[in-house]
């Protein structure tokens, strides 16, 4: 019997084919189409002409590979556009780059899995869509894939033809058109923020287009804030949210208001988050009773709420000269969550029990509310213990400020006991006028009444990780890790040539640095060990897994006492929280789950933050210096590289660079081991904390940089006195690979 020739399948309407379209996720080809519908043969070209059908009629789209869908149907993973937030606090993305003339379709974008930190305006995210209606999809990120860069800053340089925008991030590679009709009426010189536009010129830069003209000294934060891409702006629902707070009440809380509690702060603090209090211990022993209050951040910022979101993005407040870019929204930065005097606030609070020589024998948590009795400065308390009270301190100085001073005397003696690293390195403060223009750079005074307030946060700072570990709590560390043996090695041998000595063969503790310190103190050489030292040292940062602090010597430490202004410490406060059952604001297990990741995140924004402030002292540095060009200025070298010396001026504390080709004519290799630039002919030579005299050749506020050159008839120059300065190891010059002449010799280190 032959065999039934087999049919065709019955060849799809339009209506099916587009009804098969719409129902697919994404884009379809053609040939699945078919494979769907049975066509072959013939059948299969009839329907390349239907689809072309469709499309003429705006039914489908195709994409660049000839697949086809719905019109706006996206592909079931693409990039997406973070775009802001909708009413509700939704955020919102659209695709990256899309270019049709149809407005795109809305996207929600759900929270990353784990706890990843909200997701800002511009950012872009490889995400997984599912449609959830017309023109409707949910994006599931998968991970953050970068940013567009949407505005410059920068400076305007006019030409003939067309202007140039010089970006003022000392990171950019190329330099941007701004053509005159898009300049905005700025002129050359002009600091100015521009958008990007679409299109480039036939020298294939990207164009611009000048929003805003910037002037004045505020401009200068400004550039440090774009350079690092720090968030100035609070999304829509978490400044409602903050608007939304409210006084405490009593409650449960323990009642602290008859407690004198003090905050004390420097004159130009803007928050205060927290306020100490002491008395004698009970008992002939002779300890001490602290208490240790702290803004109780926690009740106003829950979890995942939209505070919260954008307080973990931020990672951190940031402080300039002349402003504060805080980590919460003024309404609680300033407002419910600082410890103001004379008014009622809500506060997490540790009682520690000291023994004579300041070991913490016991510790225990609460939650309180409290009114502070006075907000005082350092140097009020200073005066006052020194024997200079005024109208604030003179009535709290016998039963507040001199039981402070009483426990801070027993701390001290539990910190010289562990033998920390003590590395107490000078740091600037910029003096500003009325106008916002700098008026003078001065040392930052560092008093008894400093370390007073250190030492009582540290021993809070100890409770708080004390307590989570006994209970098994979730606890993101402040952690130091040791310092790097290759580094301590070179330091070793730098030593040697100062007749110094860093015994080998020992377990290397922060008394051992500290012993080094005490033998150079005062003397000439203590400027250039203390760089040495910091340089050997780890960077601190947060992690759930416990490595110790070196620098304090603590075997545990977490940081607990600013939560207005440190994401870490919030999240510590809501573990013990949680740990102690003070409440159901505390720490849900999902966040718990993310600390590693949190840790890396605010890690970086706290490098961020340090990077940001340290620019801006250098640029307000520069603009004060400006008007000095030509002038003669003394300073220590700082740092000595290949392509010249980094100077740290006296009288500012700026840091200038001396350039190689400034030097005395010679022809100049790097010995790095020694941190020395040595001349081959002559044999000057230039060292690691030599004092020399300069002459301040440019001073740029844009960029913070200062060029400086050798004053005639500077010490440093003469051969026969540079020569006795230093010892050369045979063999220890070596070539080096090309560094950044810009890098800042200096590396921020934050406890």
């Amino acid at each position: 019997m032959a065999a039934t020739k087999r049919q065709p399948a019955p060849f799809p309407s339009k209506d099916e084919v587009l009804a098969f379209i719409r129902e697919h996720e994404g884009t379809v080809g053609k040939r699945e189409i078919a494979r769907a519908f049975q066509l072959k043969g013939q059948q299969r070209i009839a329907l390349k002409a239907l689809l072309k059908d469709l499309a003429a009629e705006g039914h489908i789209e195709r994409d660049r590979k000839r697949r086809v869908a719905a019109p706006g149907r996206l592909p079931p993973v693409t990039v997406i556009e973070v775009t802001g937030r909708d009413p509700d606090g939704e955020l919102l993305g659209r695709p990256a780059g899309w270019t049709r003339e149809a407005p795109p379709p809305t996207i929600y974008i759900a929270p990353f899995p784990g706890g990843h930190p909200s997701l800002g305006e511009g950012e872009r995210v490889l995400a997984r869509l599912k449609a959830a209606g017309e023109g409707v999809y949910e994006a599931q990120p998968m991970r953050v894939v970068g940013a567009a860069p949407r505005r410059v800053l920068g400076i305007y340089r006019p030409k003939v033809a067309e202007g140039r925008l010089v970006p003022t991030d000392k990171r950019a590679k190329r330099e941007f058109v701004l053509r005159p009709e898009d300049a905005g009426g700025a002129r050359n010189g002009d600091l100015v923020l521009a958008e990007l536009l679409r299109g480039r010129d036939r020298l294939s830069l990207p164009r611009v287009r000048v929003v805003e003209r910037l002037s004045g000294p505020g401009s200068l934060s400004l550039i440090s804030l774009f350079e690092h891409g720090i968030p100035t702006e609070f999304p829509r629902d978490a400044l409602k949210q903050a608007e939304a707070a409210g006084p405490p009440v009593l409650g449960k809380r323990r009642d602290l208001r008859q407690v004198p509690l003090v905050t004390v702060d420097g004159e130009d603090a803007r928050d205060f988050d927290d306020a100490v209090w002491a008395a004698p211990g009970p008992g002939k022993g002779g300890g001490w009773r602290i208490l240790v209050a702290i803004a109780d951040v926690a009740h106003y910022v829950t979890a995942d709420s939209p505070l919260d979101r954008s307080a973990r993005e931020r990672g951190n407040s940031v402080y300039f000269p002349d402003r504060v870019v805080p980590m919460l929204p003024e309404a609680l930065s300033n407002g419910w969550c600082s410890l103001r005097p004379k008014e009622e606030r809500g506060c997490l609070a540790v009682e520690i029990t000291l023994d004579a020589e300041g070991r913490i024998r016991k510790h225990r948590f609460f939650r309180g509310l409290m009114r502070s009795a006075a907000r005082l400065t350092y140097a009020q308390v200073q005066a006052a213990v020194d024997g200079r009270p005024d109208a604030a301190t003179a009535p709290l100085l016998d039963d507040v400020i001199k039981p402070l001073y009483g426990a801070y005397a027993a701390l001290l003696r539990a910190r010289e006991r562990r033998g920390t690293l003590d590395l107490d390195l000078p740091e600037r403060r910029v003096l500003l006028d009325a106008e916002g223009r700098v008026a003078g750079i001065e040392a930052r005074e560092r008093l008894d009444s400093h370390r007073l307030i250190e030492e009582f946060m540290i021993a809070a700072n100890v409770a708080a990780a004390e307590t989570l570990e006994s209970r098994q709590r979730p606890c993101l560390y402040r952690v130091h890790d040791g310092p790097d043996p290759v580094k301590v090695e070179a330091l070793r041998q730098f030593l040697e040539t100062l007749d110094l000595r860093l015994a080998r063969g020992q377990v290397l503790r922060p008394k051992l640095f500290t012993r080094l310190l005490d033998q150079v103190r005062g003397s000439a050489q203590e400027p250039l060990v203390s760089e040495l030292v910091l340089r050997c040292q780890s960077q601190a940062a947060y992690s759930p897994r416990n490595l110790g602090h070196f620098g304090l010597a603590l075997t545990r430490y977490a940081h607990f006492t600013s939560p207005i202004r440190r994401y870490a410490d919030l999240l510590v406060h809501r573990s013990l929280i949680s740990a102690l059952g003070l409440g159901k604001d505390g720490l849900p297990a999902e966040q718990a789950a993310a600390f590693a990741e949190i840790g890396e995140h605010i890690s970086l924004t706290e490098r961020r933050a340090a990077a940001a402030e340290r620019d801006t002292v250098d640029r307000f540095t520069a603009a004060y210096l400006a008007e000095r060009v030509g002038e003669i200025l003394t300073g220590r070298v700082g740092s000595v590289t290949r392509f010249g010396l980094f100077i740290t001026l006296d009288e500012s504390g700026g840091d200038g660079l001396v350039p190689i080709s400034a030097l005395p004519d010679d022809f100049y290799e790097h010995d790095e081991a020694n941190h020395c630039l040595v001349g081959r002919r002559w044999g000057r030579v230039y060292n690691l904390g030599d004092r020399v005299t300069l002459r301040l050749v440019e001073a740029s506020p844009v960029t913070g940089g200062l060029i400086l050159h050798l004053a005639e008839g500077s010490d440093s120059e003469t051969p026969e006195s540079a020569g006795k300065k230093h010892t050369i190891r045979k063999g220890s010059i070596k070539k080096r690979p090309k560094q950044n002449p810009r890098a800042n010799p200096k590396t921020a280190r934050r406890r």
